[in-house]
C-alpha cells in the first residue's frame, strides 16, 4: 500500500489504437464513421491514473510508422511519461482494435499479427531505473509471448530488487496464447510474484481449472501475508481479500453503451484513489464507478475520467448495489 501511495507507476504492456464506430449504436459494419484514440490495456491504464492525478510511464515498443507516432502523440497528449517506449522498425506493427458503441451483439475485433508490444527485452527492463517509481502494473497479455514474457519476469525482479510492489492485472486473452495450459502456468507463475491481483471470476477460474473454482484460488493467493487479491463478479460487484478479511462491493448501474475499457478504468480508479488516501473499501468503490462511467460512452482512454468527473458522479449517481 505505501508504494501505491507513492503514485508514480511504471506500467508494463501494450498501446495499440482504437477505432469506434461513430455515432452510438451504429454496428462497425454499417458505419460511414470511425473515430481513432489511444488503446491497448495498459496505455489505458496509464492515460486513466494521469487523468486522476497520478504519475505513469509506460514501458514497451512501438512500431517505427505512423500508428506507432499515432499512440505515442496520443500518451503525451494524455501526460504519460514515454521516455521508456523503444520505437522499433521492421514488419512489427501497433495492436488495432475495431469496435462499437453498442451492448447487443457487441463486437471488437483486434488485430495482433506480428504485435510490436512482443518485442519487449530483458535489455529494455535492464534500462528501466525503477527507483524512480514507487509501484509496477503489468497486464496478464504481456506474458503470452517471449521475448515480453521473459522481459515482464525481469522487470518483476528488477522492481522487487527497488523494493517495489507489484500489481498484476491477469487481463486473460485467449487470442494472443500459444495454449490454454502455457497460459495457465504461466499467469500463476506472475500472481504468485505479485503483491495485488485483480481479475474477474473467469480469469481466477481459468487459473483454477474450472470456473467453480475460481474463488478458492483467488482466497488461496489471498494467504501470503499483506498480498491483496479483488476479485471481480461483474455486475454483482467484487470481493476484495486482504489480511484474512472479506471486503465486498457492489457497483454503479448505469446505461451502458459497450462493455470495454471497463477493467483498466478500474485499476487507474483503484490506485488513485489508494494513493490519494481513500481506505481499501473506499477505493474499490471509486474504480468501480470509474468504469461505469467508461462503460457509459464510447471510446476508452478518451472516456477515462477527472478527479472532479468522478467526484461529480459519485456527488449525483443514487449509488451503488449491494
Amino acid at each position: 500500500m505505501d508504494g501505491i501511495k507513492g503514485n508514480r507507476f511504471a506500467v508494463l504492456g501494450r498501446a495499440g489504437m482504437d477505432m469506434y464506430a461513430d455515432p452510438i449504436g451504429v454496428k462497425s459494419e454499417d458505419a460511414d464513421t470511425f473515430r481513432a484514440d489511444l488503446g491497448g490495456s495498459s496505455a489505458n491504464t496509464c492515460a486513466g491514473l494521469v487523468k486522476l492525478g497520478s504519475q505513469a510511464s509506460l514501458i514497451t515498443s512501438v512500431s517505427d510508422d505512423a500508428v506507432g507516432r499515432f499512440c505515442l502523440n496520443r500518451l503525451r497528449d494524455y501526460g504519460v511519461d514515454t521516455s521508456y517506449i523503444r520505437v522499433l522498425g521492421g514488419e512489427y506493427r501497433m495492436s488495432l482494435a475495431v469496435y462499437e458503441s453498442c451492448i447487443e451483439n457487441f463486437q471488437n475485433v483486434i488485430y495482433r499479427n506480428g504485435a510490436v508490444d512482443f518485442q519487449v527485452t530483458e535489455e529494455d527492463m535492464d534500462r528501466v531505473d525503477f527507483t524512480g517509481f514507487s509501484a509496477v502494473i503489468s497486464a496478464g497479455t504481456v506474458f503470452a509471448a517471449e521475448p515480453s514474457r521473459s522481459a515482464t519476469f525481469r522487470a518483476f525482479d528488477n522492481a522487487r530488487a527497488a523494493g517495489l510492489p507489484i500489481i498484476f492485472d491477469i487481463d486473460y486473452r485467449p487470442y494472443s496464447w500459444p495454449s490454454p495450459d502455457v497460459a495457465a502456468e504461466v499467469l500463476s507463475r506472475a500472481g504468485e510474484a505479485s503483491d495485488l491481483i485483480v481479475g474477474n471470476d473467469e480469469e481466477f477460474g481459468f487459473m483454477a481449472g474450472g470456473i467453480d473454482k475460481g474463488f478458492a484460488k483467488a482466497k488461496e493467493l489471498a494467504e501470503k501475508p499483506g498480498r491483496i487479491v479483488i476479485y471481480k463478479m461483474g455486475e454483482k460487484g467484487a470481493v476484495t481479500l486482504a489480511d484474512g478479511d472479506e471486503i465486498h462491493t457492489g457497483i454503479y448501474p448505469v446505461t451502458a453503451v459497450k462493455p470495454n475499457g471497463a477493467g483498466d478504468s478500474f485499476m487507474a480508479g483503484l490506485l488513485a484513489s489508494v494513493a490519494a488516501g481513500h481506505s481499501l473499501r473506499d477505493a474499490v468503490m471509486r474504480g468501480s464507478a470509474c468504469a461505469s462511467i467508461v462503460v457509459s460512452q464510447p471510446g476508452c482512454a478518451g472516456a477515462m475520467p477527472t478527479t472532479p468527473e468522478l467526484d461529480a458522479f459519485l456527488a449525483n449517481h443514487p449509488g451503488p448495489t449491494t
